[in-house]
């Protein structure tokens, strides 16, 4: 194989880490229901589709790169996409943290379902609302978005300046405390309906305690809570597109 051809595999296979390593993580993507060759053909065609954009750029610096400093960048790469990746896996984990508060506040949290995201078996609300958000951010074309925002992020972090610890955990810190907020927005209604209907039943309890009022309760409270989530579970939805979609187009 001639330099130059080596110089070009190189090169496409420093795309393919920080795309690859990106799409290993990311929401909708990194589904354990996604068998792994079918991920690793995806990120195999989106780096390849991509690189006649991207190869000006990463050719050259592959052309006069010793060994070392190849080896160097494909670490950085890999990292660099793995915290991409991150960014966008850390909206899924609030959203499934506000699914759990969710199901605990309106007595469904003992009710499990089928594992979307991981290997262990969530409550059913939460496999249905990661379910249904997974769904929008494909049918709200963001996976195809996500795509540009990789491209886009070859300016903002080059491939010569490696993998910054600083800046990644920066990033990280900034992210967490937007979807802390989140989370708090979306789980809200339901831990004040919580706080409210507990604080009834706890009294109601204390004024007839000949009566098991609690578990008289427990229809009301699931009913009570449906219809809570019937009302809300638009504006649950949407906050989290609209804040997912400001991640992908401003990151």
């Amino acid at each position: 194989m001639s330099a130059d051809a080596q110089a070009l595999v190189i090169a496409l296979f420093l795309i393919f880490c920080r795309i690859g390593s990106c799409l290993m993580v990311l929401p909708g993507y990194s589904s354990a229901r996604i068998p792994q060759h079918i991920r690793l053909f995806v990120a195999i065609a989106v780096a390849l589709a991509v690189s006649p954009r991207l190869l000006p750029q990463v050719l050259p610096l592959v052309q006069g790169a010793s060994d070392d400093l190849r080896i160097a960048m494909t670490a950085g790469e890999i990292l660099n996409g793995l915290l991409i990746g991150l960014l966008g896996r850390v909206f899924m984990i609030a959203l499934q943290f506000s699914g759990s508060i969710v199901a605990n506040a309106i007595g469904m949290g003992q009710s499990l379902g089928v594992p979307l995201e991981g290997h262990e078996a969530d409550p059913a609300l939460v496999s249905l609302v990661t379910l249904t958000a997974t769904v929008m951010i494909f049918s709200l074309n963001l996976h195809a978005e996500i795509v540009n925002a990789l491209v886009a992020s070859y300016k903002a972090v080059p491939v010569e300046l490696g993998f910054s610890i600083r800046s990644g955990l920066d990033a990280l810190v900034d992210n967490l405390g937007q979807t802390f907020m989140l989370c708090l927005r979306i789980a809200s209604p339901f831990v004040v309906y919580a706080v409210v209907v507990n604080f009834a039943i706890g009294l109601a309890n204390k004024m007839t305690p000949q009566i098991p009022i609690y578990f008289i309760s427990m229809p009301f409270v699931l009913a009570g809570g449906l219809f809570l989530l019937w009302f809300c579970v638009g504006n649950f939805l949407s906050i989290f597109a609209d804040a997912y979609h400001r991640w992908v187009l401003f990151g």
